[in-house]
């Protein structure tokens, strides 16, 4: 897949980008091809013409990824500012585009005296993370305040899918594969923005006392299974602060992974791995993988 045999674009398209300065791990190899559209109708031609064989997968801010080390093949869609939009449509309804942090959605809605998305301010993400996750914290989660998305789908036709449409269980939805969620409208209820902030400073201190923000890291690794908390099923296997490499378990938070520096991402999944080992041996439960996992091994 050369240059000459990719769809003419608008925005900007780079040969074997590095993704590790794009993810919050820092690691990780390189898209074979990187795709920065200029808005929803170049991303929209490109998909369109673009053959399908193809693998496509849209990236956000990288907080919940593994890219790994052999890097990804295909094209990688990374929406920039063009889709870092948040407006409020009335009292109590945002509409946002697909690569907008959920710092500007609370912020946005909060501004507009629109209450009930103060979680989003937790989340290190953006609007088409949360809406192919399901993305949530502090008891609430994006089924609770999504409308419906808009969606390019990989033969580039333009969709609009109601909440229903995405099936929502726990951090998974049924967005068909290949497609990039280019914007989202949220449904809060009405609030006083001072409490509205006071809320989002409530969950800003509980996030930083609990979590290494400050830390390569990746997020929750780990699915909280029925009836438990991944990092005590963590912490009770006796694997806070173990390493592997440059890899460790957090000692603040077990179930955050981190790279203390050098890490791979070859080890970072491996200690996953060992540690979803443990786990079981432990507490005869299997954790699922919360990250995302991408690429090929080196």
């Amino acid at each position: 897949m050369t240059a000459a045999t990719l769809p003419a674009v608008r925005g900007r398209l780079t040969a074997h980008a590095p993704l590790a300065p794009l993810v919050w791990f820092k690691s990780g190899g390189a898209a074979q091809w990187l795709f920065e559209p200029a808005d929803a109708d170049d991303l929209s031609a490109f998909l369109r013409d673009l053959d399908p064989a193809v693998p496509v997968m849209a990236l956000g801010l990288g907080s919940n990824l593994i890219v790994r080390d052999g890097g990804v093949p295909g094209v990688v869609v990374r929406l920039g500012k063009p889709f870092a939009t948040a407006a409020a449509l009335d009292s109590s309804t945002l509409r946002c585009g697909g690569g907008a942090s959920g710092i500007l959605v609370s912020s946005t809605a909060r501004d507009a005296g629109v209450a009930g998305l103060e979680f989003l301010r937790s989340i290190p993400g953006t609007v088409g993370g949360f809406v192919r996750m399901n993305g949530g914290a502090y008891g609430r989660e994006t089924a609770d305040v999504l409308v419906e998305a808009e969606v390019v789908m990989r033969d580039g036709a333009r969709r609009t899918l109601p909440v229903a449409n995405l099936r929502y269980t726990y951090r998974h939805s049924d967005l068909p594969a290949g497609a990039v969620v280019i914007g989202a409208t949220f449904r809060g209820t009405p609030g006083a923005p001072d409490a509205i902030q006071a809320e989002m400073d409530r969950i800003a201190a509980a996030r930083e006392a609990s979590q290494p923000l400050r830390s390569k890291t990746g997020g929750s690794t780990f699915k909280n299974p029925d009836g438990h908390k991944a990092w005590q099923l963590v912490d009770a296997a006796g694997c806070r602060g173990m390493t592997l490499g440059g890899a460790q378990v957090s000692e603040k938070h077990t179930n955050f992974l981190l790279n203390t520096g050098t890490a791979t991402s070859g080890e970072i999944e491996a200690l996953g791995e060992t540690v979803r080992k443990r786990v079981k041996a432990a507490s005869g439960i299997e954790l699922e993988w919360e990250i995302q996992r991408v690429g090929v091994p080196a």
